[in-house]
């Protein structure tokens, strides 16, 4: 049966300008015949399949931290949605606090996406929507609603402010949501993602190993941040970069000597081909 290697994409597999090497696409490629390859990130499917262009992945993707699982030929595997009363609730409790959310919706079958946010963008929000300025799934709202079918609800602001958010939030849903608060490294700031209770990574692999029918103890998983640690558990073999969180690292079977922005994915794929 063969291997299987799934990675998380931003600060391990793309490297901090969102750019992947020739060099690790290389090494990558270099498996397809032999592996079973995908991504495991909170990346939307237009994103990644934009950051992953010319880099074989034969297996379906896991995106939106879980809440969307399929193919690069646009085929859903499942879906983790929050629904619109929900979303709706929450983003009422981050107005109290005067934050308001960026939310991620499915609009169709086709996998066509809504990113949707407030007029009332915080410091952090505007430095991001400078990024989608050339994107036509973007709508700012004067109020803003969730749609019927919700990937994920995300804030981003000071830790404070979000820890406060997320006890007021667990205080109204209990364990009906998941909820990943987890430093930001490209804004240094704080981001609080709200999800299906479901909507991780570890479950994303599950569904998965369903699809293609993989065994778990051929699987090798890549990652750095809190959100990765689920599929880490789960894993064989567990592999922190070397720019990973602390915490993470902690979790892993293998820390890298190299950075996501010094292709330790892929020294370490070349590593273990040439052993």
């Amino acid at each position: 049966m063969k291997n299987i290697y799934i990675t998380d994409l931003d600060h391990t597999f793309l490297r901090s300008d969102l750019s992947v090497s020739d060099y690790t696409k290389k090494i990558w490629n270099s498996y397809a015949s032999d592996a079973v390859l995908s991504v495991a990130t909170a990346r939307t499917y237009k994103k990644t399949a934009q950051f992953l262009e010319g880099i074989h992945v034969n297996a379906p993707m896991i995106l939106l931290d879980g809440a969307l699982i399929a193919t690069m030929d646009k085929k859903i595997i499942d879906t983790k949605f929050v629904t619109q009363e929900v979303g709706d609730t929450i983003i009422e409790e981050g107005a109290q606090l005067g934050i308001y959310p960026f939310v991620l919706s499915l609009v169709d079958g086709e996998l066509n996406e809504a990113f949707s946010y407030s007029t009332m963008l915080n410091s952090y929000q505007s430095e991001i929507i400078k990024r989608y300025v050339n994107d036509d799934h973007t709508q700012a709202f004067e109020d803003l609603r969730a749609m019927q079918n919700n990937f994920k609800i995300v804030y981003m602001g000071d830790e404070a402010l979000l820890r406060e958010l997320e006890k007021n939030l667990r205080a109204v849903f209990g364990e009906e949501l998941k909820y990943i608060l987890a430093p930001e490294a490209y804004m240094g700031c704080y981001f609080l993602t709200l999800l299906h209770k479901d909507a991780d990574k570890s479950h994303g692999i599950q569904s998965v190993s369903e699809a293609v029918g993989f065994d778990l103890e051929k699987l090798t998983v890549f990652g750095d941040n809190f959100n990765d640690i689920g599929m880490f558990e789960l894993a064989n073999i567990s592999v922190a970069v070397a720019n990973a969180q602390e915490d993470v690292k902690a979790c892993a079977d293998v820390v890298l000597k190299h950075t996501n922005d010094e292709d330790g994915v892929a020294k370490y794929l070349e590593e273990i081909k040439n052993a």
